[in-house]
């Protein structure tokens, strides 16, 4: 009823046209200009690789190996359907005791002879994970019905987005901070219209999606600058860096904090849209300041618990480094000033900043969009007159 409003529509369309459209072309201009072409592989650090089931295991014939022989029929690969020779860490060598049964991930070295030809990499977890993302897709689909469906369709643009032109284009030397504006814009973007819809609610909540967005890259440029954060203390980054010198590592981690917003970012301007349009539709004469207060106090519940959330999420991700920590015993302040945890302080403050702004931001432009609304028509019907 409220995106039917002739008057909400002619101001969505203000936005629209001054806001919307200008970032979003913007955007799809980069996305191109930046679009990776060809393979970013670094052929020094590639690996063949297969899969096989262990059906016997024994103890190495040398003891000094600490090792149990494994015989795995290889499912995959040139050697496909036969019995290699793989040696596997002992109970006590790895965290999970390679067993009979099990299915192994395995390194292939080209051209070494058969007893020497595959190494044990990991467990293959594939048909656990694929059964847990099934299950999901259901309860989704189940729960959200055609919308739910949207949105899984949402997450696999999204996967694609990471997959073929974030990641890529950042290794093949383009600004990572540049590449996760981008990329984040247009993936927002796809989620929002795909999953709620082509109309004013869904514009306006892009919009403050947007411009939220744009302030999480601000603090968190300022704020890795002013922390003095090289990035460098984040997993795989030393790694990344040997592989490709000239990558930005202190603007990856910056492109790390947009990218891990924008979930919530989402989940934020659309409640807020949601809401004011709701409230909207129950009163069409409310007014921007009513409008405005009342959303405000349905953001900040929301706020509340989401910025909790974010800041356990990174905190989380930073446990093993914190319990390292604990065991030195060492003061609180020392250990917030070591890079790995000032890193994930910044990334969780830099988020939660993020998320505070993008509540007033959305449900001021949502108000905008829908306040007055029967006063304006008893206005032009009365000029009319």
């Amino acid at each position: 009823m409220v995106n039917s409003d002739a008057v909400v529509a002619r101001r969505v369309r203000i936005v629209v046209a001054a806001v919307l459209v200008p970032l979003i072309v913007a955007s799809v201009v980069l996305l191109i200009v930046l679009w990776p072409g060809g393979g970013v592989k670094v052929q020094g650090y590639q690996t063949s690789t297969a899969r096989g089931e262990v059906t016997a295991l024994k103890v190495c014939p040398n003891p000094q190996d600490k090792c149990n022989l494994a015989t795995v029929k290889l499912s995959n690969g040139p050697d496909k359907g036969r019995a290699v020779p793989v040696q596997v860490p002992t109970a006590g060598g790895t965290a999970i005791a390679v067993e009979t049964g099990q299915v192994i991930m395995l390194g292939v070295q080209d051209g070494a002879p058969l007893d020497q030809r595959y190494q044990y990499v990991d467990h293959d977890r594939t048909k656990p994970l694929l059964v847990l993302a099934v299950i999901f897709a259901i309860a989704v689909v189940a729960l959200s019905r055609w919308r739910g469906f949207a949105a899984l369709i949402a997450l696999a643009v999204t996967a694609v987005m990471l997959t073929k032109f974030i990641l890529p284009a950042i290794l093949r030397g383009s600004s990572p901070l540049l590449v996760a504006v981008v990329g984040g814009a247009v993936i927002m973007t796809i989620a929002v219209f795909l999953t709620h819809g082509i109309n004013a609610e869904s514009a306006i909540a892009l919009a403050g999606t947007i411009a939220a967005l744009g302030l999480t890259v601000l603090l968190g440029w300022f704020f890795t600058k002013f922390s003095q954060l090289s990035g460098l203390a984040a997993d795989g980054a030393s790694t990344a860096k040997a592989f490709a010198p000239n990558l930005d590592i202190s603007g990856l981690l910056v492109a790390g904090m947009v990218i891990g917003a924008l979930g919530v970012l989402d989940d934020v301007t659309v409640t807020q849209a949601a809401a004011v349009w709701e409230l909207s539709a129950a009163n069409p004469a409310a007014s921007r300041r009513e409008l405005l207060s009342a959303g405000l106090r349905i953001g900040r519940t929301h706020v509340a618990s989401v910025v909790n959330t974010l800041v356990l999420a990174y905190a989380g991700a930073a446990m093993p480094v914190l319990l390292v920590f604990a065991i030195q015993d060492l003061p609180m302040l020392s250990v917030i000033s070591t890079e790995p945890v000032a890193m994930e302080v910044v990334r969780g403050l830099v988020g939660s900043l993020g998320i505070i702004a993008a509540v007033p931001l959305t449900t001021a432009l949502a108000a905008m969009a829908v306040a007055d609304r029967s006063r304006d028509l008893v206005a032009r019907h009365l000029v009319r007159c």
